[in-house]
């Protein structure tokens, strides 16, 4: 990156509005007050410092969680302008965080490349926080200035003298704002700060938790080759040194690394200015393009592929594919539902053509790793074609064919996919006993013999010849990998129902981790819930309650009174339940408790996917040993 732009003043902060309606409306300003919201304002805060990074005047961040759940970020970066603002006769610094939208980011001086996906700044981490904090060095003084739900406490004053140069933010979130949770949570910080030390290569980012005495450094000086190296560290790479392209043309910054392993899976992750692009975009689609042309291209003039076949389509040569595009731009374009789509026209070309020429390089100064990806190409070509078969199975033409569904599914009256739900059960038993207890119009009964195949160690053409999972697509009515059409489904809520113990849980597993490889888009939609049954019925004189924990149950009967007798059950699975039993507790939505399955993370999901489900047996036997300890309610 350049570094055209040397002075960073009050001249470079550009005032647009006010902070009236954040504390009003927050979710406007921060997606949401619950815990998602919470994080963000960290990244809020830590996106400032990255800006610095980017500038190239910040080598260093640190993230500090205190005891009383309060944030600490300091940066050595150039310290935020102190002097005073030319329009608003106050300090810059309490500008900066008392005005929406003031920032060196808006004017288009004071940063070439800013990241942030908001941009909404640091001044709504000031409005949404009980208490702030700011100390600045520069200038060979400390400056310092204390806010109170957005409100300045006293003018900036000096209160040291120093050769340094950074700025330190203190940050409480406000409970009356913050109502859901004020906890953070140490696995969420260090994602994303694990993601911006990858992304961002040399800077060195520390977290630091009080409440625990847990602390980890972030420093990647290879970026985002290690990101990908640490990306496949649970699979089998087929070369070992990832594939890298850098470059830059009109302030357009490209980063691509690549790497190829043994899995059957695609993980293609693209980033615009730090931001993670979840919907893809133009540096996607040209590093796709590229890929796709230059492996048919290579294993043509190679004769790896003979006249008469087809070409390799992309999903043949991203099959066990693990990449990062990552691109900065002075001004991105955001689109999609959620705004996660980078939209830049001119980006596609550039990325396209970097890349492109540093593959075919690749390729022809690494024959033998070139043929193992020709060859995994056509080994996924030859499946898709069986798998496009197998597929043909899984449509569905007509009512008529439900009866001789595989599965026996008994389907709901009401064809309006809004208000139907499908129960995914475990087991014959318990699908006789929902069948019976649900309610016909809204609620469909798919039960299960047995466990599905865990599709993390298959190709799609084994995973369609699956019985019990071609039934689940089948009765979802969304087709599958190219055929997918989430506004098909037939339900908006597909609930998984299986036993309490461990075969249920593995049962679970297996189904999620099949959502999550081939129907991503109806858990990002919200559509997959999973049931939450109770473990215990507690009677006292024909009075029924139930519990789903021990503590629950321990609860209820001192309820009940001290030495009064009470008959407790405790379910060993869903079939002990009789189906006015499993309405009431389970499947009543006026009673009943379940749990929407999100994923906030996608990378980490993937990870702990394939640690848990892959052919690597020693990741998730480290896995399991880091976390065991956690586990409080194990049966057996």
């Amino acid at each position: 990156m350049s570094l055209e732009q040397h002075t960073y003043d009050e001249s470079q902060i550009q005032v647009l509005e006010g902070l009236e309606a954040v504390r009003k409306r927050p979710g406007m300003y921060i997606g949401s007050t619950s815990g998602k919201g919470l994080h963000h304002l960290v990244w809020e805060v830590v996106d400032n410092s990255i800006d610095e990074a980017l500038a190239g005047y910040c080598s260093r961040i640190e993230v500090i969680v205190h005891e009383n759940n309060s944030v600490t970020v300091i940066d050595n970066g150039r310290g935020i302008p102190v002097g005073e603002n030319a329009k608003l006769k106050k300090s810059t610094l309490e500008v900066v965080m008392t005005v929406l939208h003031a920032g060196g980011k808006f004017g288009g001086e004071g940063y070439k490349v800013s990241g942030g996906l908001h941009g909404v700044g640091v001044s709504v981490v000031n409005a949404l926080s009980e208490l702030v904090i700011v100390q600045v060095k520069r200038d060979g003084n400390i400056y310092q200035q204390e806010y109170r739900k957005g409100a300045p406490q006293y003018d900036i004053k000096i209160i040291g003298e120093t050769t340094e140069t950074g700025t330190q933010v203190t940050f409480t979130p406000d409970n009356e704002i913050f109502t859901e949770t004020t906890v953070f949570d140490y696995e969420t910080l260090q994602s994303r700060i694990r993601e911006l030390a990858f992304l961002n290569k040399g800077i060195e980012i520390v977290l630091s938790d009080e409440r625990t005495g847990v602390s980890n450094t972030f420093m990647y000086e290879g970026g985002i080759i290690e990101f990908v190296k640490y990306l496949n560290r649970t699979r089998e790479p087929l070369h070992e040194l990832p594939i890298y392209v850098e470059g830059s043309k009109d302030h357009i910054h490209v980063e691509v690394a690549l790497q190829y392993n043994d899995s059957y899976t695609e993980n293609i992750y693209s980033f615009a200015n730090n931001i993670n692009t979840h919907e893809g975009g133009t540096h996607e689609s040209g590093f796709k393009s590229a890929l796709t042309r230059i492996i048919n291209d290579y294993a043509r003039k190679s004769n790896l592929i003979r006249d008469n076949d087809s070409n390799f389509s992309g999903d043949d040569v991203r099959e066990g594919l693990t990449a990062i595009i990552s691109v900065k731009i002075p001004e991105p374009q955001f689109e999609g539902q959620t705004k996660t789509k980078l939209g830049n026209s001119e980006v596609r070309g550039i990325v396209e053509s970097f890349f492109a020429e540093k593959l075919q390089e690749f390729l022809e100064e690494n024959p033998s790793v070139s043929r193992k990806i020709v060859e995994k190409g056509l080994q996924a070509a030859r499946a898709r074609e069986a798998a496009r078969k197998a597929r043909e199975l899984t449509r569905r033409k007509s009512a008529l064919e439900v009866g001789s569904l595989p599965g026996k599914l008994a389907d709901c009256s009401s064809k309006d996919a809004s208000i139907s739900e499908l129960y995914i059960v475990e087991g014959d038993s318990a699908g006789g006993s929902a069948k019976q207890g649900r309610d016909r119009h809204f609620q469909a009964i798919l039960p299960l013999r047995g466990k599905i195949l865990n599709v993390e160690k298959a190709r799609l053409d084994r995973i369609l010849g699956n019985a019990e999972i071609r039934a689940i697509i089948t009765a979802l009515g969304t087709g599958i990998s190219d055929d997918f059409d989430l506004s098909k489904a037939r339900y908006h809520k597909i609930i998984i129902m299986t036993d309490a113990d461990v075969d249920g849980a593995h049962i679970r597993t297996l189904m999620l981790t099949f959502f999550y490889r081939y129907m991503r888009q109806i858990i990002d939609a919200g559509y997959i819930y999973i049931a939450q049954p109770p473990l215990f019925k507690i009677e006292r004189n024909k009075v029924i309650r139930y519990a789903q924990t021990e503590k629950e149950r321990d609860r209820i009967i001192a309820e009940f009174g001290e030495g009064v007798k009470v008959n407790v059950q405790r379910y060993k699975g869903l079939g002990e339940m009789n189906a006015t039993q499993l309405w009431e507790t389970t499947m009543d939505p006026e009673s009943r408790t379940m749990l929407q399955v999100t994923i906030e993370d996608a990378i980490e999901a993937d990870v702990v996917f394939d640690t848990l489900m892959g052919d690597n047996v020693e990741p998730r036997r480290d896995f399991i040993q880091k976390y065991a300890r956690y586990v409080t309610n194990l049966d057996f």
